[in-house]
């Protein structure tokens, strides 16, 4: 299973990048830490400066297509800049065009009312993108984690770091299952 980990260059939260990373790593998967830019991604614990992580690829660079699934990590910031990129966005929107799975958590669901994805669709996120979410069609609720199949994919979200544990047991099951393309 290789599973993409997309963020920016800034303002990740750190645990929600490491906990999903240690996950498909534990499950025998490669993660691949992709990025609109070289170098190395600052992670946050909250406000606060944290560790650097080393960046496998930029994103114009890889498909969708070269990969299992999509891991989209949170913190403010993070999501805020991805959905400003256009590579990143068209990244995001080729997981839901080739019917990969994608999970996201706390404010990453940014990115995907960004690519034009949660019509239709229920989805949890942190309890801000509430109105948000439902501007774009989607449909928020307050649930640790939500699978949505009301496409081809699978749609795997969390609300904020206190659910990791529940959304990466979730995004592997999902992960591990075949494509729909």
């Amino acid at each position: 299973m290789r599973v993409a980990f997309l963020m920016a260059p800034e303002g990740v939260e750190q645990i929600e990048l490491t906990d999903p990373w240690k996950a498909v790593t534990d499950a025998g998967g490669e993660p691949v830490l992709v990025s609109t830019e070289s170098g190395r991604v600052q992670a946050f614990d909250h406000l606060d400066k944290a560790d650097t992580f080393p960046v496998d690829k930029v994103v114009g660079e890889v498909s969708a297509d070269s990969f299992d699934g999509l891991v989209l990590p949170g913190g403010v910031a993070n999501p805020d800049a991805l959905r400003l990129d256009e590579s990143a966005v068209s990244f995001v929107r080729g997981f839901f065009d080739s019917g990969r799975p994608v999970a996201a958590i706390c404010h990453a669901p940014w990115v995907l009312i960004e690519a034009d994805v949660v019509s239709g669709r229920g989805l949890t996120s942190f309890p801000s993108l509430r109105t948000d979410i439902s501007n774009a069609g989607g449909t928020w609720v307050d649930e640790q984690v939500k699978i949505c199949h009301d496409g081809p994919n699978a749609l795997i979200t969390s609300r904020k770091p206190d659910d990791l544990k529940a959304f990466c047991e979730a995004f592997l099951a999902e992960f591990a299952k075949p494509t729909a393309s």
